[in-house]
């Protein structure tokens, strides 16, 4: 096991659950955005399932091979609707991540010298709170029957920052190069 202590193993593992669910789930809702319409909609669903892919792969990796039971709470909705309610979903699932979940994961994790869930946790929750702000503008606009504006999504493979219309030069969260960044 790459971590010495079972909670922030627990943590860890509940994490990875959450993340690969809602990445499977912003996949999801990106078709069903598209067929409502909302193709830059769909654009950022497809770029943050990508980030919640780079989460849950950091958190896989820090778990280091434990293969015990773990209990997955991952605070999020199951189902679709409306674009304007799939949003409100990921909305909810971004801000429990954000106000609830890495918090407290990444206080555990502080308190048990687990330095790599630390870094697993902070990248995960910096990049949280840029999908809910990119979320609630989507939402803003789908509930005015627009589309967002964008040209292109970019996300940080290693940490999942994610920006709309231009990478930085150096990713704000991890420090990774502009030209490591993933274009949707």
């Amino acid at each position: 096991m790459a971590v010495k202590n079972a909670m922030t193993s627990d943590f860890l593992h509940s994490a990875y659950g959450g993340e690969s669910m809602a990445h499977m789930r912003y996949l999801t809702w990106g078709t069903m955005a598209e067929k409502e319409g909302f193709p830059n909609i769909a654009k950022l669903f497809e770029a943050i399932a990508y980030a919640e892919r780079v989460h849950a792969g950091n958190h896989f990796k820090e778990i280091g091979g434990d293969t015990a039971d773990a209990t997955v709470v991952a605070g999020a909705v199951f189902g679709t609707g409306k674009t304007v309610d799939n949003l409100q979903g990921a909305i909810n699932g971004e801000l429990h991540e954000v106000e609830q979940m890495y918090p407290v994961y990444l206080n555990a994790a502080e308190f048990q010298d687990e330095k790599g869930a630390q870094r697993s946790f902070h990248f995960a929750l910096e990049a949280e709170k840029i999908h809910a702000e990119l979320f609630k503008q989507a939402q803003d606009a789908a509930k005015g029957k627009q589309d967002i504006k964008l040209e292109a999504v970019y996300v940080c493979p290693i940490c999942g920052h994610t920006i709309l219309d231009g990478a930085p030069d150096n990713c704000p969260v991890c420090g990774a190069k502009k030209e490591m960044y993933k274009k949707f």
